[in-house]
């Protein structure tokens, strides 16, 4: 159980508390409501190329990281097509250093000329390198454009296009900051060596006199129910072809949503999953074959990729997937193999709160997602789960015509 306080600024800004007086350490964790579903589909990747303008001075403070690292502090930052979430961990007496640091933020960047070049320069790089340059880099470009045609989850966080970055203005950039990094747009979590009363002041001191800020009220198109099976082949200068399918799934809030995890573990959570036991060690289809999805707020993809062994021809391994799942929908899954990934699940989130930046971040996540007490009552939705409920959702997920399937094959090999 995972005790936390909460409490509201009258700027809107949400404040919750977890104590642990069994560490010197203190966790500071904002989350913005804001992700790459909510940018104008003309100027992608901006949440992301604020995660590394955030770092590039605020209006008092013209570099983030010097003061944190002599208070012996270090911090982070990440972003999803959902949310934006950024923490450091610091020692507790030094609490103070990271409500300066992150409110001045909150209040407004320092929006020079300079740093917007730089940090595009950065972001810029990062896309050449890891999806343009890179094996397989544009695989989930390709993916997300194949198996969306309305949501915004159809371009990926580090944005669609290279240019919609390049292109990116400082005006650009100050309209998107002051409608989506306000106070009532925000979640701070406060873990540690803390106390609630010392936090609660620390709170109205640094962040109480920042602008509310507009709410931002999110309005994004629903995908429509897909209604045949797609397919897209592509070439590229590839060591092996792979192969990657992906169906629709439920929204993160949707009790359907833990029996759709649990599919995934089933089928390829690992070496003993049915699909690596059957199309790796088995068959020798593949060389390496997993099946998980992106746990996305919005209706996301349950998806099964793998490599194929050379020589193997894609089709081939396209219907032993077909039979494996299949058989699923048949037959279902024995109570011993439910309990087992029931079970894995339980050690993983066990794991997982042995950290106190984890905490912070799930209790942050927890909040938006509506009520932060998610976390403490998680377990029980997973072991609600039934082998009626995986073998009736299993049919519903596995329709030929939620099907996306990707063929990205070995442009120096041939294929039949």
């Amino acid at each position: 159980m995972i005790s936390f306080e909460k409490f509201t600024l009258s700027n809107g800004l949400r404040v919750l508390v977890h104590p642990d007086q069994s560490t010197p350490m203190a966790v500071v964790n904002v989350l913005y409501d804001v992700g790459a579903r909510d940018e104008n589909p003309e100027k992608t990747g901006f949440a992301h190329l604020f995660e590394h303008l955030m770092f590039g001075g605020s209006v008092n403070i013209p570099v983030y990281d010097e003061p944190l690292q002599v208070a012996g502090g270090e911090n982070n930052a990440y972003t999803t097509n959902d949310l934006t979430n950024y923490y450091c961990q610091l020692p507790a007496e030094n609490l103070e250093t990271a409500f300066w640091l992150e409110s001045d933020r909150m209040l407004s960047l320092a929006f020079s000329k300079k740093s917007l070049d730089v940090q595009r320069k950065v972001v810029c790089e990062e896309f050449r390198e890891h999806y343009i340059n890179k094996p397989y880099g544009d695989v989930w470009h390709e993916f997300r454009r194949l198996a969306y045609s309305t949501h915004p989850y159809r371009w990926m966080t580090i944005g669609a296009k290279l240019e919609h970055i390049e292109q990116a203005t400082l005006e650009d950039v100050k309209s998107f900051f002051f409608k989506h990094y306000t106070p009532c747009n925000a979640i701070l979590v406060v873990a540690g060596n803390v106390e609630l009363e010392r936090v609660r002041e620390l709170s109205e001191k640094w962040f109480g006199s920042i602008p509310a800020g507009e709410k931002y009220h999110r309005n994004l198109p629903v995908e429509p129910a897909q209604q045949a099976p797609r397919l897209l082949e592509r070439k590229a200068q590839v060591p092996l072809d792979a192969l990657y399918k992906g169906w629709h799934i439920y929204s993160r809030t949707d009790a359907r949503y833990y029996t759709a995890d649990l599919i995934t573990d089933i089928l390829g959570g690992g070496g003993s999953s049915r699909l690596f036991q059957s199309l790796v060690k088995e068959k020798k289809l593949f060389s390496n074959i997993e099946c998980y999805h992106l746990g996305s707020t919005d209706p996301g993809l349950l998806t099964i990729e793998g490599k194929l062994v050379k020589g193997i021809d894609i089709k081939t391994a396209d219907l032993a997937i077909e039979e494996e799942l299949k058989k699923m929908m048949e037959n279902g899954v024995t109570e011993q193999e439910l309990q087992k990934v029931k079970n894995k699940t339980e050690s993983a989130m066990a794991f997982e709160d042995m950290s106190l930046l984890n905490r912070a971040s799930s209790i942050a996540m927890y909040e938006l997602l509506g009520d932060a007490n998610l976390m403490n009552t998680e377990l029980q939705r997973y072991q609600a789960v039934s082998t009626e409920d995986i073998l009736r959702e299993s049919r519903i997920i596995f329709n030929p015509n939620n099907c996306n399937t990707l063929y990205y094959l070995a442009e120096n090999e041939s294929h039949t």
